[in-house]
């Protein structure tokens, strides 16, 4: 391949300056307090809101992973995370609008308007460092391996190091300087960026000689790696065998499809919403902006971006069939290095650059917040103003991607199986995080008891038994509700005004919540949590149908994609019509 042209570098460099004139534009508005800082002021449209979930879910690793997965699995294999679609909706649904009513600055702020005591002090700080610095700075880490590798491949004259250095350094200056507003317009204007360039290189890769010369994609390639469902069958020991796409017992697929989801805490798809989802509903207008820049990020995430990344893995299997298993991943890269022009090849990797920092610029706000808002200042300074808490975020922002840099360099080369190790090691923990709203009897010691169970769980099953992810599901979230329970009937409830407190600013309503309602008979809570239930049925059917109905257009079955639209779109006009007339932001 010959190096990038004078085009290529023209490409990037206009992007690179484009994110900068934004991060400038917004430094002023960013640094009025921390509410602006971290929040917008809490004006973000949903649109922009939702948008900017959609790009921090979008980072420089998730294309190479959807194409592994296609690659390895067929379409089928995406149903290692289609499954959280279900988790998505009832965020949509039942979570969302809490999350803006609750009125705080970060969702670990949370803790302490819902729970009382010396517990749920420790719980909050604890969780501000945990997750805000070191958890946050293994999910950069990761993100940093996989724009090292594709620079590595596509732009070999570069040192990787060093530009992996520059970019995190330029990322942590504008988001330091611009806050969420400065984060959410450039993540918009990224995820532009970004999905063009995944669908320019998809319509390429389909149109490339070694593909249409082999009968396109479907005569080159056997029937079951267009299933949109797996199999519950012997796996295919190899590409030709027609035994089943994404074969595997019907328990591990259960394990996922109806465990998993709800069950489990990964970041992006927290059971109830949280991390820097919970981020973008509390930056929204109002409760309906939050509902809907959470439904738009659940359709776009799950049923619009995949496609393009799909089409490539696909393509990926007939330029480069003999690949290890190992590598199927970077069989992406080699698409983007065979089938660019001069010129393409910047837009690209641009492209690449955009879904990189928009997730790399927001991690970095979101883990400052928890450091800021929940650990220094709940902790260290409690009275400072608003000018030395937003200075004190620009600092720690820096020091948090140093911190990120260090980790990507000197740990992650020894870590394997990250994903499958947090999905186990919070199994059971998304039970507390949905009932800490609708549960009163819950307390802080339930969710402390929540996160310790699932170690221990997880720890005997691989030092006393041979089962493996994702069977290992049933034990460790049984073991983790078991627990929890437990504890929580041992001992004493929050204290009743924090509890009378919390239902009054949420008004969350519900059967769990009758003793805590009857003694406030003023307040109005939510009702007509069936008709929810029915919202949220309809919003599976919406995604599922959209995300079914764009594959069928694309490989060319109009007939059967007509009719995968007609059920999203019936499915969106009852959504709409009964949110409409019962009230966005009222459940009544």
């Amino acid at each position: 391949m010959e190096q990038f042209t004078f085009p290529d570098y023209a490409i990037i460099a206009g992007y690179i300056v484009l994110t900068l004139i934004i991060g400038v534009m917004f430094s002023a508005r960013a640094s009025k307090n921390v509410g602006e800082f971290f929040l917008s002021g809490r004006k973000l449209p949903w649109w922009l809101a939702g948008t900017g979930m959609v790009a921090t879910t979008f980072a420089a690793d998730t294309p190479l992973a959807v194409a592994g997965f296609v690659a390895k699995n067929g379409i089928a294999g995406n149903w290692v995370w289609w499954t959280f679609v279900s988790g998505g909706m009832l965020t949509v649904f039942f979570f969302a609008r809490l999350w803006r009513r609750a009125n705080i600055l970060t969702d670990l702020e949370f803790i302490e308007l819902r729970y009382s005591g010396k517990a749920a002090s420790f719980l909050r700080g604890f969780k501000a460092v945990y997750f805000g610095l070191f958890i946050n700075a293994v999910i950069i880490g990761w993100v940093n391996l996989a724009m090292f590798k594709i620079i590595r491949i596509m732009m070999p004259e570069l040192n990787p190091e060093l530009t992996i250095v520059a970019l995190v350094v330029l990322t942590a200056f504008y988001s330091g300087l611009s806050g969420l507003w400065g984060v959410s317009v450039t993540d918009a204007v990224q995820f532009v960026i970004a999905m063009a360039g995944c669908i320019i290189l998809a319509v390429l890769a389909v149109q490339h000689p070694s593909v249409t010369a082999a009968g396109g994609l479907k005569g080159a390639l056997p029937a079951w790696m267009f299933d949109f469902f797996p199999s519950f069958s012997t796996a295919p020991t190899n590409l030709n065998d027609a035994a089943g796409a994404f074969a595997l017992p019907f328990a591990s697929f259960a394990a996922m499809a109806f465990v998993q989801w709800w069950a489990s805490w990964y970041p992006g798809a927290e059971p109830g919403g949280g991390g820097y989802i919970a981020q973008r509903m509390m930056s929204a207008k109002d409760e309906k902006h939050s509902l809907l820049a959470t439904l738009w990020f659940t359709v776009a995430h799950y049923a619009i971006r995949p496609w393009p990344w799909i089409v490539v893995g696909l393509v990926s299997l007939v330029m480069f069939p003999d690949l290890p298993a190992s590598q199927k991943e970077d069989g992406y890269v080699y698409v983007m290095k065979a089938v660019l022009p001069p010129g393409l090849r910047g837009l690209l990797v641009a492209a690449f650059l955009a879904a990189y920092m928009s997730t790399l610029a927001t991690h970095l706000n979101w883990g400052t917040s928890y450091l800021i808002n929940d650990f220094y200042k709940r902790f260290i300074r409690t009275e400072g103003d608003s000018r030395h808490y937003v200075m004190v975020s620009k600092a720690v922002t820096a020091l948090t991607a140093l911190f990120a840099l260090y980790i990507t360099f000197y740990v992650l080369e020894t870590i394997t199986g990250a994903w499958e190790f947090i999905i186990q090691c919070g199994a059971g923990t998304g039970f507390v995080l949905i009932m800490r709203w609708f549960w009163w009897r819950l307390n802080a010691w339930s969710e402390i008891t929540s996160m310790v169970a699932p170690f221990i769980a997880y720890g005997w099953l691989t030092t006393m038994t041979g089962i493996t992810f994702p069977d290992s599901l049933f034990i460790i979230v049984l073991f983790t509700i078991s627990s929890t329970l437990l504890v929580t009937f041992l001992t004493p409830p929050t204290e009743e005004e924090r509890l009378r407190s919390f239902y009054r600013t949420t008004r969350v309503g519900g059967a769990l919540w009758k003793k805590i309602a009857a003694t406030m008979p003023e307040v109005e809570s939510d009702r007509g949590f069936g008709r929810l239930f029915l919202d949220w049925f309809f919003g599976i059917v919406l995604v599922y149908s959209t995300l079914f109905g764009t594959g069928k257009l694309i490989f060319g079955e109009p007939a059967a994609a007509g009719l995968y639209f007609t059920a999203a779109a019936l499915s969106g006009w009852l959504i709409y019509s009964d949110l409409n007339r019962r009230g966005w932001n009222n459940l009544q």
